[in-house]
C-alpha cells in the first residue's frame, strides 16, 4: 500500500493492519470500512503522554466522533499503517491529533487486547499495545479529534478509573489499572 510522508494514507484513505488470532498480520483494510457491527481484529495503539511535571494528558473525544463521542480517554489512540512501526505510528498520530512532539516513547502494556461495543453498535476489536510517552510541548489539538484536554496527576486518573469507569472510554478503563499495577 502506498503511504504518504504523513502516514498510511492514500488519496484520503487510511489503512489498518488486520490480524489473526495470534496477532500476526493477515491483510489490510480501509479504516473507513473496517469498524462496524462485525469489526475484524486489527492492530492499534494507545498512548499516555506525560508532561514535564509528570501530569498525564487526558483528552475528551470530539463530539462528532463516530464512537464514544465526548468521552474522556487516554492522550491518543490510533492505528499503524502497513509497514509502519508502532512507535512511528505513535509519534505520527500524537503530532497529527495533539500537535506535540514526543521526547520519549516506551511500552507500557505490550500485550493489551480489548473488544468493546459502542452505544451506536460499532465494535472495537483491537490488539492495542499501550505506550507511555513524554513531551515538553503544550497541545494544540485537532478539533476533529479532541474536544478538550486536561493535564491530570496520574493518581487522579487511577482514582477516576477505579471509582467511575463508565465516564471514560472502555479501553482506558481497562488499561489504567493494568498500567498502574506495573508502576
Amino acid at each position: 500500500m502506498p503511504q504518504s510522508e504523513s502516514g498510511p494514507r492514500t488519496a484520503e484513505r487510511e489503512f489498518v493492519v488486520l490480524l489473526d488470532e495470534e496477532h500476526r498480520p493477515a491483510g489490510v483494510a480501509d479504516k473507513a470500512t473496517v469498524h462496524g457491527a462485525d469489526t475484524p481484529l486489527h492492530l492499534a495503539f494507545s498512548c499516555y503522554v506525560a508532561g514535564p511535571d509528570g501530569r498525564v494528558l487526558f483528552t475528551r473525544r470530539a463530539l462528532d466522533k463516530t464512537t464514544w463521542p465526548g468521552v474522556w480517554t487516554n492522550s491518543c489512540c490510533g492505528h499503524p499503517g502497513p509497514e509502519e512501526s508502532l512507535v512511528e505510528a505513535v509519534r505520527r498520530r500524537v503530532r497529527q491529533e495533539l500537535g506535540i512532539g514526543l521526547t520519549e516513547v516506551t511500552e507500557g502494556l505490550p500485550d493489551f487486547r480489548y473488544r468493546a461495543v459502542s452505544a451506536e453498535g460499532i465494535v472495537e476489536n483491537e490488539f492495542c499495545p499501550v505506550f507511555w510517552a513524554r513531551t515538553e510541548d503544550e497541545p494544540t489539538p485537532d478539533a476533529r479529534e479532541v474536544a478538550e484536554y486536561a493535564w491530570v496527576p496520574w493518581e487522579d486518573v487511577v482514582a477516576l478509573a477505579a471509582r467511575t469507569p463508565w465516564v471514560i472510554s472502555p479501553w482506558a478503563a481497562e488499561q489504567i489499572p493494568r498500567l498502574d499495577a506495573r508502576s
